[in-house]
């Protein structure tokens, strides 16, 4: 197909395929799903190599959001069975995240549900994150607390933290539609506020919300203008309980195109499959890792995901190795210089001109695990289709705020 020979030729070169080639990507057909995984699967590995990168979710406080992001559990109004706990103490936040990292996990995420944190919330934060580095020495600390005042970034930097992540999750163009309590400028404003501070940037998006292909291409190409080092692909859970509960839009043939759209877009990123992936993808996940080089290991913020065992056991099985501590993540290029888990200078996956980024996977504001992006109910949903895997979507029991041991 002369489509994909295209884009893999672009994608080597770190060159943009314009925005017709990216809808192209979206329009193929099921039939042709498996040679768009190959095409891309070439760019993924000509800047990745066959390593995974794991990463840690720990959900320092869950639920109790005053923002009405609409895809998200920990919403205000909703009625999702969530855990609801406030803030955990630096060492049983160090305990959780001990968890993944003994299963292979290189970054934590630290993610607090909320409108933004306070400045004493900042201390807290700062506190975890030295009480995290003092037992774990090579480890890579993300903090996602929502939108960030003037200065917050700068301190949790001197905290040690490496990255932070803020999901702009879908275009600016429909944003209106699934948020009220914030704006999509809001978002840019907290990325660029990070990526100022000197910390690395990880900023992603959320799919599966009613959104057409104009939009998924928007935000893809929002992200690569401002140039994160990671970005996080969500796929939408659909929580009874939440406005977009009967929003059951993806097949894992969609998935895998949307992950391959966004390769090609940004070939030599860390993409990473975040929430939603064993509801939507189910057994075609090892097909995904030929297409994102980073996964989150075990349990998400609010639900279950898949059992951290089982899952080295498909990246082995499916060819591909973890990526050590010690390994940079990032192509020679894009390596760090000077600070955090990557600079942006020269990086070839869009100029930033001061822009930062953010990631996610349902928290409060900023990363969201599966969710999308924050608002009003959606006009008319459907109901699920017949085969929608509604049995997939289990509300997380363990780890973090229990005490259960926590899936790694």
């Amino acid at each position: 197909m002369d489509l994909l020979n295209t884009l893999v030729d672009k994608g080597l070169r770190r060159e943009l395929p314009t925005r017709d080639e990216a809808l192209a990507v979206l329009a193929t057909s099921d039939d042709d799903v498996l040679d768009v995984v190959a095409a891309a699967g070439k760019v993924r590995r000509q800047w990745f190599g066959r390593r995974v990168k794991l990463n840690y979710l720990v959900n320092l406080k869950s639920g109790l959001c005053p923002e009405d992001c609409s895809y998200c559990s920990q919403r205000l109004g909703s009625t999702a069975g969530i855990l609801k706990y406030s803030w955990l103490k630096p060492d049983e936040a160090s305990k959780a995240a001990a968890a993944g990292l003994a299963g292979g996990a290189k970054r934590v995420c630290l993610v607090a549900s909320g409108r933004g944190p306070t400045d004493r919330d900042v201390d807290r934060v700062s506190d975890t994150i030295k009480a995290i580095k003092d037992q774990n020495e090579n480890v890579e600390v993300c903090a996602c607390l929502g939108l960030l005042s003037d200065g917050q970034a700068e301190r949790l930097r001197a905290a040690g933290a490496d990255a932070y992540n803020h999901n702009l999750n879908t275009s600016e163009g429909t944003y209106g539609e699934i948020t009220t309590t914030h704006t999509y400028a809001d978002r840019v404003d907290t990325v660029q506020k990070a990526h100022a501070a000197g910390l690395s940037a990880c900023s992603g998006l959320i799919a599966g919300m009613g959104e057409s292909d104009e939009d998924l291409v928007d935000v893809v190409y929002a992200l690569r203008e401002l140039d994160p080092d990671s970005v996080p692909v969500n796929f939408l859970i659909p929580f009874e309980g939440t406005p977009l509960a009967k929003e059951w839009n993806l097949t894992p043939q969609r998935c895998l195109r949307i992950l391959a759209m966004v390769r090609f877009v940004c070939p030599d990123v860390e993409v990473r499959i975040a929430g939603g992936r064993e509801v939507h993808l189910r057994t075609m996940q090892p097909l995904a890792l030929h297409l994102a080089n980073s996964i989150f290991l075990g349990d998400y913020l609010t639900s279950e995901g898949q059992a951290g065992k089982a899952d080295l056991e498909m990246i082995a099985d499916a060819g591909f190795e973890v990526e050590n501590a010690g390994e940079v993540t990032l192509p020679e290029h894009r390596a760090p210089s000077g600070g955090g888990c990557g600079s942006h200078a020269e990086s070839g996956c869009g100029s930033h001109e001061g822009a930062g980024c953010g990631t996610g996977a349902e928290a409060g504001c900023g990363s969201h695990e599966g969710g999308g992006v924050c608002g009003s109910v959606p006009t008319a949903a459907a109901e699920a289709p017949a085969d929608a895997r509604t049995d997939l979507v289990s509300v997380r029991r363990r780890g973090a705020g229990t005490d259960l041991a926590p899936n790694a």
